[in-house]
């Protein structure tokens, strides 16, 4: 390993930056198995460097604790999510659409990833205390972006956005733990209750 290390100190820099993607990755990939299969309590920094080639040493160099490794997975799977999740809103043509799609394309998001499936399964609490970070915080303020086109559009009725998207993104969030907690997870009922939850619910607020 030490040799390794001197090896990549002395390497073309477009080589280092590569082989600091790989470790980072490396160290990801492994700390979401980890994860996944102990729980965040439970696992530790040795747990998830023994997933990979990599020292102990090096692992420090990327990341100063597991909180830090978990930050960066939900980061990471919140902006994949975001991106999926606004394309499918911005599609719709109605209110019901708008709602549904949204929904159905975060649920799908997180039942199709084995790893990810498990890791929100085993750490919901833990995870929902990260909601308030800023990259995983920034779906509610776009769905409170796309909450004011909505009404602008003709799709929604005038609404408080702020409390709409806080209250969208937290039911969506506990509905899909419980969603994953069961076997198999049934992503059309989720999307079918929490839909006609919310668009009954804006449909009183008219």
């Amino acid at each position: 390993m030490a040799a390794q290390a001197e090896s990549d100190e002395h390497a073309p820099a477009g080589k280092r930056e590569q082989t600091k993607a790989a470790n980072r990755a490396a160290i990801l990939d492994a700390a979401l198995q980890i994860f996944g299969e102990l729980g965040y309590g439970a696992a530790t920094v040795r747990d998830i460097v023994r997933r990979t080639d990599l020292a102990t040493g090096t692992f420090y160099n990327y990341f100063p604790d597991k909180e830090s490794v978990l930050r960066a997975l939900v980061e990471q799977a919140a902006m994949e999510g975001r991106v999926l999740v606004r394309a499918a809103r911005r599609s719709s043509t109605d209110l019901e659409s708008f709602v549904e799609s949204g929904f159905r394309a975060y649920f799908e998001f997180l039942a199709s990833d084995p790893l990810l499936f498990e890791l929100l399964r085993r750490n919901a609490g833990t995870i929902r205390a990260l909601y308030d970070e800023p990259v995983i915080g920034a779906g509610t303020v776009e769905l409170a972006e796309d909450l004011r086109v909505g009404i602008a559009a003709g799709l929604l009725p005038d609404l408080d956005v702020e409390y709409m998207a806080r209250a969208m993104v937290g039911a969506a969030f506990e509905i899909a733990v419980l969603m994953l907690e069961r076997e198999p997870a049934d992503v059309d009922g989720a999307v079918a209750f929490i839909s006609d939850l919310v668009v009954g619910g804006i449909g009183r607020l008219r």
